[in-house]
């Protein structure tokens, strides 16, 4: 039996782009946290460097790798072992790497880092 993280991420990506039904689905998923990345996705939040995904907050940018994510939800409020149980962060890597929604850039994030 699939999970409904599972469930909406398979529609998601067949589908090619966010429809209400699966939008609706995330946001039943996952909350408020399912909305926060939608909106992330929908602004262009989201960049894939050579080394890291980075979604950028509205104070700092966090680290996406994997299922997991640098930001304090992920860190002290989520069971990493529950798909359902993911940061908004983790969850716009996720839709945005399945509409092809990530903004692409050709270097390494731990050097433009350094800039920040």
């Amino acid at each position: 039996m699939t999970n409904p993280f599972e469930e909406w991420r398979r529609d998601l990506g067949a589908a090619g782009e966010l429809t209400p039904d699966v939008v609706g689905r995330i946001v039943d998923v996952h909350g408020d946290r399912g909305q926060r990345a939608i909106e992330a996705v929908s602004e262009g939040r989201v960049k894939e460097y050579r080394d890291f995904v980075v979604v950028v907050g509205h104070r700092e940018e966090y680290v996406v790798e994997g299922d997991g994510c640098t930001c304090k939800d992920a860190e002290y409020n989520l069971d990493p072992e529950d798909p359902t149980e993911r940061c908004w962060h983790a969850l716009a890597a996720v839709i945005a790497d399945a509409i092809d929604a990530t903004e692409y850039h050709d270097m390494w994030y731990s050097e433009v880092r350094e800039f920040l």
